[in-house]
């Protein structure tokens, strides 16, 4: 039985998606969007592709959620994105009654589906989700790691000039300003990364991929980042719909892993196919552990301020 993703925001970051999605032959694809034929004619146009690229998968667009019925994975990417200037907590309110009302009508439809959400703020929109679908922690994956964890790699791999593909790095934390990049776990095919470059150049890879999301922001000058975003949940899905037991970062609920209680947030994670299978725990120092807590505390500080607005 083919598998089937539906994606809930048919803007640049979802149908960007579906185009990563549909490359891999994974699943027929479903976009959704409230725009009157916008997820339409992307389907259609991302299906005349098909015959050109030699992929056998089914694309449909649709402004109605039923048309998600029997979905595998729902990945919700609609919200309003970034403008300069503008923080992720700034969008709370608004993307908080977007992410909310995608996630209770598709559970309408799809009541076993795991659920992929890379609205912003990540770590608090994941939190809504589970909360407001009453669904079990496994179920809901924030996509946030993966992306930070490729921004730094692309950096490393600019400044060593090394193949990505032998660069490992690990970011956890929040997906905001307060993320951490362990620099003591990443390494360059085996090779710690301090022992790569001079300390000064690791740090401003380090600022520099804290600062990733926004630095596009500002290049763009209207909208955000779309293909590695879109290119970080191919791979979870793909991971997930494979039953891979891949390792990679993303946003998860904490339940006393790293001290962590009760909030969303970035840690290492086995992915397969029920969603979360481990949470993985690594080791760290007295400096790691204290930015760890440093980035739970924006997190909560952004948790909190969700509850006061929506009744979960």
């Amino acid at each position: 039985m083919t598998a089937k993703v539906s994606i809930i925001g048919a803007g640049m970051t979802g149908s960007t998606t579906a185009h990563w999605l549909a490359e891999r032959e994974l699943a027929d694809i479903v976009l959704v969007d409230i725009v009157e034929g916008m997820p339409q004619g992307k389907a259609l146009d991302l299906m005349e592709a098909m015959p050109v690229v030699g992929k056998d998968v089914t694309i449909t667009g649709s402004n109605d959620f039923k048309a998600t019925e029997g979905s595998d994975i729902i990945v919700i990417t609609a919200g309003l994105p970034r403008k300069p200037g503008m923080s992720r907590d700034d969008l709370l309110k608004t993307n908080a009654e977007i992410v909310g009302k995608a996630t209770t009508e598709t559970l309408k439809y799809s009541p076993n589906a795991i659920y992929i959400i890379l609205t912003n703020p990540l770590d608090t929109m994941a939190f809504l989700a589970m909360k407001i679908g009453k669904l079990p922690p496994n179920r809901v994956i924030g996509q946030a790691g993966i992306l930070d964890s490729a921004r730094m790699r692309t950096f490393v791999g600019m400044e060593l000039g090394v193949s990505v593909e032998n660069i490992n790095c690990f970011v956890l934390g929040g997906h905001g300003d307060t993320m951490v990049p362990l620099t003591r776990h990443s390494n360059v095919a085996g090779v710690p990364l301090k022992d790569t470059m001079p300390a000064e150049k690791l740090n401003a890879i380090v600022e520099r991929t804290r600062n990733g999301g926004g630095e596009i922001v500002s290049l763009l000058k209207s909208g955000s980042a779309y293909y590695a975003p879109s290119a970080a949940v191919a791979q979870m899905v793909e991971a997930i719909l494979k039953d891979k037991q891949l390792i990679v970062p993303a946003a998860v609920f904490m339940q006393g892993e790293y001290g962590l209680k009760d909030i969303f947030f970035g840690a290492p994670v086995q992915l397969g196919r029920n969603g979360i299978e481990k949470i993985i725990e690594y080791d760290l120092n007295d400096e790691e552990k204290a930015a760890l807590l440093r980035s739970a505390a924006a997190v909560q500080e952004t948790t909190e301020a969700l509850v006061k607005l929506v009744a979960i």
